[in-house]
């Protein structure tokens, strides 16, 4: 069995986002804009910001140095 926010609470978000959200959004941009004033941007440059696999750690991190990642176990 199903709670009724599990249900409920989805079902207001879609309706929120596909009917009232084209319409609300214009009305509140100006004060969100005055609060949050930074922008996202997207770039043009497809790699700005992108590291290959071998300059980032398992966390997708920028690592320091060479890493080794071995296959061997170790007893």
């Amino acid at each position: 069995m199903v709670c009724i926010p599990c249900i409920v609470i989805p079902v207001l978000l879609w309706v929120y986002k596909k009917f009232l959200e084209p319409y609300i959004y214009p009305l509140i941009s100006p004060f969100i804009s005055r609060v949050w004033p930074g922008k996202v941007r997207e770039s043009n440059d497809k790699n700005k910001g992108k590291l290959g696999f071998k300059d980032a750690d398992i966390n997708g991190l920028p690592s320091k140095g060479p890493t080794e990642i071995s296959d061997k176990k170790k007893d």
